[in-house]
């Protein structure tokens, strides 16, 4: 087991925070993780920033162009988690658009993740069936898990595809809309949890977009393992010290 499954085997009720490195300022990113590790949270997705972020939401989008006026590079992103695993435990989890992977090398980034404790990638805009074709076996090599998004509406036969083909968690986006906070899910998506969790696939889920507070987390963890939350959290740091997030964390849980 690595550290991403070991956590979901012995935890319930997951509380996931997506950060985007280099944001608010350029070397928050270790700061962020070892106060996020202090406070309840479960797991941590580190965001790298790209100039098109096609999935993401008006909150996201601007803290990763700021991250990337800040100077925030992939190269630089690996010298901060450098010295990480000295003293956390933690999973970590890098979620990025796979042009900058690419051009890094995907070799080159997926031994860097595994020399930096990075325990899983999220590439939304990676297809299935090229992972599977052109680099699941890298991936194997330098045993780093894949985890891959799932939407309302994607197909029972695709869910169970993924679901195959995956040994974390399953990324449950909430709806077919960008990332956002929201007060409350609407019945809809109430349905699409209670649909999915009837399925009874191998993985856990975790539900993100969308999770803002305490109500919405306790409907995503209803049905679901646990909840990611992003955009919220964003906004909270970009108006509050680094050493308040247990004001955040105590706000949703």
């Amino acid at each position: 087991m690595n550290r991403i499954q070991q956590q979901l085997a012995t935890k319930n009720k997951i509380l996931s925070i997506y950060f985007t490195a280099g944001f608010p300022n350029l070397n928050d990113t270790k700061s962020l993780i070892e106060e996020l590790s202090r406070n309840k949270v479960d797991i941590i997705e580190i965001g790298l920033p790209f100039s098109d972020p096609l999935a993401d939401g008006p909150t996201i989008q601007s803290s990763s162009m700021q991250a990337l006026q800040n100077g925030i590079t992939t190269t630089l992103l690996f010298e901060q988690l450098k010295d990480i695993r000295n003293t956390l435990e933690i999973p970590l989890i890098i979620m990025g658009y796979f042009n900058p992977i690419l051009q890094f090398g995907v070799e080159n980034f997926l031994k860097a993740c595994q020399q930096n404790g990075i325990d899983g990638l999220i590439v939304p805009d990676l297809p299935l069936e090229i992972y599977l074709s052109d680099y699941k076996a890298l991936f194997e090599t330098y045993e780093i898990q894949m985890i891959f998004l799932i939407t309302p509406q994607t197909s029972e036969a695709r869910i169970r595809m993924i679901d195959e083909h995956s040994n974390a968690f399953i990324y449950m986006v909430s709806s077919a809309s960008v990332t956002g906070s929201k007060d409350k899910f609407e019945e809809n998506q109430l349905q699409y949890f209670e649909r999915i969790a009837q399925m009874n696939l191998k993985n856990p889920q975790l539900i993100g977009f969308g999770i803002s507070n305490k109500i919405t987390f306790q409907q995503a963890i209803k049905h679901q393992k646990g909840a990611i939350i992003g955009s919220s959290f964003i906004q909270f740091i970009s108006k509050n010290k680094i050493s308040s997030i247990k004001k955040f964390i105590d706000y949703i849980l």
